[in-house]
C-alpha cells in the first residue's frame, strides 16, 4: 500500500499568528515584570501565562527581557505612516492624538510602570534604547519621503534623531512623574497614581512642539 502523501499533523502557522503569538508573550511578560520584578520570573511563569511551553517562549525570544520588544517597536510603523501623511504647514505636535497610542506600545498605567521598569532594569533598558535605535531610520526615510529628498539626506536624519530623542524624553519623563519620583530621583510634587493616554499624549505633544523650534 502506497503511503499517503504530504504534510501529516498540524498545519504550519501563519505569520499574523505568529506575530499575535509574539504579542500575547509579550503582555504576559509585562504583567509579570510589573507585578513581582523581572529576576522573580521566569520564561515558564510566562509560558503558563499564555497557555504555551517554556521552549515556545524561548523561540520566538532569545531572553525574558526581550519578550516586552513587540509592545516597544509596535508604533515604529504607525509613527513613519502619520510623518509621511504629515501635511506641509501643520504642527508638528498634531500627529499625536490619544487614540494613536493604542497602536503605539504599552499603554496605562502597566505600560508605564514598564517603562519605569527601563530605568532600574538593564535588560529592559537595552530593548527600550535599541527600539529607539531601530525606530531613527525609519522616521529618517520617512521625512525623506516627504519632503522629496534622498534617503541619506543630511536634513531627514537630524530631524528624525530630534524626533526620536523628543519622543523618548516624553515617555520617560511622564513615566518619572507618574511614579513620583522625578528624572534625578527626587520626589515629584504631582504624583499620579494612574495614567491616561490623553496625558500622555498632551506630553508627547509639548516635547515635539519644542523639538520643531529647533536650537536657538
Amino acid at each position: 500500500m502506497t503511503a499517503p502523501s504530504g504534510r501529516t499533523g498540524r498545519p504550519p502557522l501563519t505569520e499574523a499568528r505568529k506575530a499575535e503569538i509574539r504579542l500575547e508573550i509579550a503582555r504576559a511578560a509585562v504583567e509579570l515584570f510589573v507585578s513581582q520584578g523581572v529576576a522573580a520570573t521566569t520564561g515558564e511563569q510566562i509560558g503558563q501565562a499564555v497557555g504555551v511551553s517554556a521552549r515556545t517562549v524561548w523561540r520566538y525570544f532569545p531572553s525574558k527581557e526581550s519578550c516586552v520588544r513587540p509592545l516597544f517597536s509596535a508604533g515604529i510603523d504607525v509613527i513613519a505612516a502619520r510623518l509621511r501623511e504629515w501635511q506641509p504647514g501643520r504642527p508638528l505636535e498634531e500627529l499625536f492624538t490619544p487614540g494613536l497610542l493604542t497602536a503605539t506600545g504599552p499603554d496605562g498605567a502597566t505600560g508605564t510602570a514598564l517603562v519605569r521598569l527601563t530605568r532600574t532594569e538593564p535588560g529592559l533598558r537595552a530593548i527600550w534604547l535599541q527600539t529607539y535605535d531601530e525606530a531613527e531610520p525609519a522616521f529618517a526615510r520617512a521625512l525623506a519621503t516627504r519632503a522629496g529628498l534622498p534617503a541619506d539626506d543630511l536634513r531627514p536624519m537630524i530631524q528624525a534623531a530630534m524626533l526620536n530623542a523628543a519622543l523618548r524624553a516624553a515617555v520617560e519623563r511622564f513615566a518619572w512623574r507618574a511614579s513620583g519620583v522625578g528624572a534625578d530621583g527626587a520626589t515629584d510634587a504631582v504624583t499620579r497614581e494612574t495614567t491616561g493616554e490623553a496625558e500622555v499624549a498632551e506630553t508627547m505633544r509639548s516635547a515635539l512642539a519644542i523639538a520643531a523650534e529647533g536650537i536657538s
